[in-house]
């Protein structure tokens, strides 16, 4: 069976593949707009892991929606999430048997409520698959500190392919640094350079 995993670069989604990688035939997919080098750092990821790669770009409209989200709210949460579910939506459509991510028991955001997961599969034919909904941050943090080589930074330093990346361009082109500060406040962000032996 095949699964597509969302895919950053980042402790979550990694270690969600690496638990899916037993029973299922994984490709870490990224997921964005196609700004900056999202998509290379988390393809570099992918190839430390040894996983296969694909890049979907979602449509401008979608970006755009989800920028004037977040710059009205003046904060991540609902336009994150928004752009979560188009996501999932998006690799859901391009063939797999399952799709994952790598949210976690006690994520705020993005997060899959069970009435949206099971929408997903119908509309779908999939299964949705969250293999660390069972874990909490100090879990994670410690199976990744066992497992993974990674490199932490200050959010706005650290080249990733997560989401937030790609959105603080989108948020500076609509409205310029001051608005990339007040939707993005600073924070760490971690990037999986690789496998422990």
């Amino acid at each position: 069976m095949d699964a597509g995993v969302l895919f950053s670069g980042g402790k979550d989604s990694s270690l969600a593949a690496l638990l899916l990688g037993e029973f299922y035939d994984v490709t870490l997919v990224h997921v964005g707009f196609g700004v900056g080098d999202a998509a290379t750092h988390a393809e570099a990821t992918a190839d430390a892991l040894g996983f296969p790669f694909a890049e979907r770009e979602l449509d401008a409209e979608v970006g755009d929606e989800v920028v004037a989200q977040l710059r009205e709210d003046g904060f991540q949460r609902n336009g994150i999430q928004m752009l979560h579910e188009r996501a999932l939506d998006a690799v859901a459509g391009d063939g797999y048997d399952a799709v994952a991510d790598g949210t976690r028991r006690d994520d705020r955001v993005p997060s899959v409520s069970r009435a949206w997961a099971q929408s997903l599969e119908e509309r779908h034919d999939i299964d949705y698959l969250s293999p660390l909904a069972g874990f909490g941050r100090r879990a994670v943090d410690r199976l990744a500190e066992e497992t993974l080589e990674v490199e932490e930074a200050p959010a706005a330093d650290l080249e990733k392919g997560d989401y937030e990346g790609e959105l603080r361009e989108l948020v500076r082109e609509a409205g310029g640094d001051e608005a990339v500060e007040e939707v993005f406040p600073e924070h760490m962000q971690t990037r999986v350079t690789g496998r422990r032996a």
